[in-house]
């Protein structure tokens, strides 16, 4: 890491929230990655769960009048869940939501016209998560969404994120497809097999990420990894550097619950 990197003031952390979507496969328990475009300036390249920054619609009181579940929390945990489900949505065109007149599923071929109709334009800003909501009388189901970990990106990186992680049951007949932007391929994977890609080369995972497989991965059906997620405390992690680049050292606390106290990744001089 140069002299002049050591300088620069520290960003503060980006609020963002993902969710690790699952379903119950043939052969196990399996989440929905995608991968994101080799040209987006964060993890370019790396399978990732569907996320990313918070909106400032997502803290709209008309949004959180269209929510379920949220009795029990805060104005910014009600905005994290959104912030997810919307992100989710865009990403991989599943949504946590029901109809408003009686709370039934939304059938796959109106979810279809939803992505076509609202994905691009939630994405680009362009649309109001209000709008959509209220236009097409949906609730989201904030109450799908169990807290699985929280990260906080390093201090010494350029860019960071203060990002919750969240698990959730993917509705039945919601398949999941990439949005062909931000992501250019998706699949449903079983955690053991994205280790085992990872480790011969043929998957790119950013650490946090990985650890975050490994710990799902405890869990063979969607409502063991659900219950683990709602017994086991949630522990911040802000990696600290304890061994300088290129292969540098990152120490996490153990409690948070990853089986390991220190992670190795690569990092530029």
């Amino acid at each position: 890491m140069s002299a002049s990197s050591q300088t620069k003031p520290t960003p503060s952390p980006r609020l963002s929230a993902t969710i690790l979507l699952l379903r119950d496969g043939a052969q196990g328990m399996e989440v929905f990655m995608v991968v994101r475009h080799q040209q987006i300036d964060f993890a370019s390249g790396a399978m990732v769960f569907p996320g990313g920054k918070l909106a400032p619609g997502d803290s709209e009181a008309r949004v959180h009048a269209r929510c379920r579940g949220i009795d029990a929390l805060s104005t910014d945990e009600i905005a994290l869940r959104v912030g997810a489900i919307r992100e989710a949505f865009e990403e991989s065109g599943i949504l946590l939501a029901h109809r408003g007149s009686d709370g039934g599923a939304i059938a796959p071929d109106r979810l279809e016209t939803l992505g076509a109709r609202y994905r691009r334009g939630l994405d680009r800003g362009e649309i109001a998560m209000a709008d959509m909501l209220e236009t097409e009388d949906l609730v989201l189901d904030c109450g799908a969404l169990v807290p699985f970990a929280h990260w906080v990106t390093p201090t010494f990186m350029p860019k960071r994120f203060d990002t919750f992680f969240y698990v959730a049951k993917a509705p039945a007949d919601q398949l999941g497809v990439h949005d062909g932007h931000e992501a250019v391929d998706s699949a449903w994977l079983r955690p053991a097999d994205i280790v085992v890609d990872e480790a011969a080369g043929r998957r790119t995972l950013v650490p946090a990420t990985m650890l975050n497989v490994k710990k799902l991965g405890r869990s063979d059906s969607v409502a063991a990894a659900l219950e683990a997620a709602r017994t086991q405390p949630i522990v911040t992690v802000q990696p600290e550097l304890v061994q300088g680049p290129p292969n540098a050292v990152l120490k996490i606390p153990e409690a948070a619950g990853y089986g390991v106290s220190e992670f190795r990744m690569s990092l530029p001089v």
